[in-house]
């Protein structure tokens, strides 16, 4: 009989143990899934570093931030942090000891996720292989040195507050609602800062410029947001990095697709579409260009830009503004070809767009060393003039400055 009893609670013991495994395993995969929605990643790797180990430089007019080590190694990471830590962290901008965070951490986004996801999160981190790596120190002058300045900056500019459905919306509305102010942190990039750096409550997802890129409207306006986008369109440019017609994602926003939104489910983009598609428009930022209407003919009389690019792009851009081999290379109608200061148009010339996961007409390769500026300035402004409707040029200075700060 007590080998019996043994045996009964033996495997009781293993049933239990095995259902803790489960649940801990089903927590780890709930905060995978959160963590990619948060887009922990990016911000939180240096190109060719480990995952989460930080060091990721955050260039600011007063300064530059390095991003903190997030992996569960104890010296120089969070493995020695708290559930109340991390909660304090996420929630109210103040980690491990009181040290407060800038608002360069969506902290003020990530407030609106309810504990247990942050705490989910936080399960995926600590399940993750320690990694020890030391950051650099933040190189902000004074008075922005001072992290005690943050308390007045939060009392001011941070609520604190979980999100809150609204009753009178469908449960899609409020998914996607959370999704773009909670952990997506849409607003970061895409809405602009005051003077405090706290993002402007009167200009919601109006555009901003961010790391040199122009981060774009996306409010509803049909004119400078996405308004005109439909729904399907959103949902391919959101979870493919591109949508016909209407732009690849490149620059941040490439690697937001990359490292996030790809991983998130189609119920979830839908949601997300949904929303967008309903906030309030702004007037404001680079304005969609109405498509042009021009023969597929070369032109001949286009000086050095158009030689260029007859040489370099008419394989993958036709000269009436379609894809050439498939729509996904339209320049027809982009903000890109419409922006004066030819901002995202000189990145990716310089820059190119060439992420391994990506389909090969989503790709594009750099112009850096194989062109001079003056000659990216005369491709660049036959871009501009030729397919946009603003009449911009671009000058060997301008390209000389951009590529500077793209390190090309």
């Amino acid at each position: 009989m007590h080998s019996s009893k043994t045996l009964i609670g033996g495997l009781a013991l293993a049933a239990l143990s095995l259902h803790v495994q489960a649940d801990d395993q089903a927590l780890i995969e709930r905060g995978k899934y959160l963590a990619a929605a948060a887009d922990c990643v990016a911000c939180h790797t240096v190109p060719g570093g480990e995952p989460f180990a930080g060091g990721v430089e955050f260039k600011l007019p007063f300064g530059s931030l390095y991003s903190p080590n997030i992996t569960p190694d104890k010296q120089t990471g969070i493995g020695d942090w708290s559930d109340a830590d991390f909660l304090s962290a996420l929630h109210e901008g103040v980690g491990k000891d009181g040290k407060r965070y800038y608002p360069a951490f969506p902290y003020t986004s990530y407030t609106l996720m309810p504990d247990d996801e942050v705490q989910a999160i936080k399960a995926y981190l600590f399940s993750l292989q320690p990694v020890s790596n030391t950051v650099p120190e933040n190189t902000l002058g004074f008075p922005y040195n001072q992290r005690w300045g943050m308390f007045f900056w939060n009392l001011v500019f941070h609520d604190n507050e979980r999100f809150e459905p609204d009753p009178s919306q469908s449960d899609a509305w409020n998914r996607g609602a959370y999704l773009v102010e909670g952990p997506g942190h849409c607003g970061e990039c895409h809405t602009p800062r005051n003077f405090a750096q706290a993002l402007s409550s009167s200009q919601p997802l109006a555009g901003n410029l961010v790391q040199g890129w122009q981060a774009y409207n996306i409010s509803s306006d049909p004119a400078h947001g996405i308004g005109a986008w439909s729904p399907a369109e959103l949902v391919s440019y959101l979870g493919k990095g591109y949508a016909p017609g209407k732009g690849v994602a490149s620059g941040p926003m490439g690697d937001v697709v990359s490292h996030s939104l790809r991983y998130l489910s189609n119920d979830d983009l839908s949601a997300i579409a949904t929303y967008l598609l309903t906030t309030e428009p702004q007037s404001a930022g680079v304005k969609r260009p109405d498509p042009v209407s021009a023969s597929a003919e070369p032109v001949s009389d286009a000086g050095l830009g158009g030689q260029l690019f007859a040489g370099a792009c008419a394989g993958c851009h036709s000269w009436d503004g379609s894809g050439t081999q498939t729509p996904v290379a339209t320049l027809s109608g982009l903000k890109t070809v419409n922006d004066p200061a030819g901002t995202n148009l000189l990145n990716i010339l310089l820059r190119g767009h060439t992420a391994p996961e990506l389909r090969v007409d989503q790709q594009m390769p750099n112009f850096a060393k194989t062109y001079q500026d003056a000659e990216l300035a005369a491709v660049g402004s036959f871009v501009l003039q030729h397919f946009g409707q603003t009449g911009a040029s671009l000058s060997a200075d301008d390209v000389a400055a951009r590529r500077g700060n793209t390190g090309h």
